[in-house]
């Protein structure tokens, strides 16, 4: 798996230096070891860009909604970069596990807590499920800004937060964790 993600990198690199050019500040920030990386997202391409930020010597497992999956094409794309699905509005075990045991195995995984893309001027609240992830496994969260207004030709920017460890809240409200990681994120936004 991890060599054809590297060939992925490889191959994507050079088109999206070329259509989408994006620059990453904040890279000496992502630490070796478990880790939920967290993002905003408002366009297909997010997930690569965030992929080429991240370089080859972190691989990224990412959660992608399980409708992604259907085409056998995208399928065998995504089985073999390690993208593993999530069936959304439900609880979804098989991909809770799957997420736990990349991190158990001292990997990194990234979810958009958003669970969607959100468009331009739009706003949605954030679903729990990686800040419930990252307490109970004990990891941290690695929050990452995006350009809301990417488009091809027109250069975006990314940055990368510092990690930081969500404690389980002793009311059990995790959408009040959730709301901070949303806060995190977006006080990345360049001003």
């Amino acid at each position: 798996m991890r060599a054809f993600y590297i060939f992925y990198y490889y191959l994507a690199y050079p088109i999206f230096k070329l259509f989408c050019p994006c620059s990453f500040s904040g890279r000496e920030n992502i630490p070796d070891g478990s880790l939920i990386v967290c993002a905003n997202h408002t366009a297909l391409m997010d997930p690569i860009l965030i992929a080429l930020a991240f370089g080859t010597k972190h691989q990224l497992f990412f959660m992608a909604k399980a409708e992604s999956f259907k085409h056998p094409f995208w399928n065998i794309i995504f089985n073999t970069a390690g993208v593993f699905p999530v069936r959304r509005g439900e609880t979804d075990i098989k991909s809770i596990r799957t997420a736990m045991r990349h991190l158990k195995d001292g990997e990194q995984i990234m979810i958009f807590p958003e669970g969607q893309r959100v468009g331009e001027n739009d706003s949605v609240a954030a679903k729990n499920g990686a800040v419930r992830l990252a307490t109970k496994m004990n990891v941290p969260i690695l929050p990452v800004f995006l350009t809301k207004n990417k488009r091809t030709f027109r250069f975006s920017k990314m940055v990368i937060g510092k990690p930081y460890k969500p404690e389980t809240p002793a009311d059990k409200n995790f959408d009040r964790l959730s709301e901070e990681l949303m806060r995190k994120i977006y006080e990345l936004e360049p001003k």
